[in-house]
């Protein structure tokens, strides 16, 4: 079975802060708290290969995988998959930025299918 979700949020703040902070993979351990590792692999352009590792869990495992990710500045929106997908048959994402009365409202689009032996 396919899995979707959408999430959405509003970041009190420029679209050039908010678009350099979250772009830039090299700190989201400091960006978000689930992450404790980020490693770039390549990088070609607006495109980025890059090594995700998280907080051990209760278990003491600390999951990893690669993804690529694709920013196109000019429309604001940045395509993404994983490479090593893990627990995942597929794993797309889409982030799409657009400035509000507030700020910028980030919504990032995930499609993604569960191997059938997936916890």
């Amino acid at each position: 079975m396919a899995g979707h979700t959408e999430n959405t949020i509003v970041i009190s703040a420029p679209m050039d802060l908010v678009w350099s902070m979250t772009n830039d993979v090299e700190s989201w351990p400091e960006l978000f708290d689930e992450y404790a590792k980020t490693e770039v692999l390549h990088r070609s352009g607006d495109t980025v290969r890059f090594r995700l590792t998280m907080h051990p869990d209760e278990n003491g495992n600390a999951w990893s995988w690669v993804s690529e990710r694709t920013a196109d500045p000019r429309t604001r929106t940045v395509q993404a998959h994983r490479v090593e997908t893990g627990w995942f048959e597929y794993m797309n994402l889409r982030w799409e930025y657009r400035e509000v009365p507030d700020g910028v409202e980030m919504r990032w689009i995930q499609d993604f299918r569960m191997k059938p032996d997936s916890p």
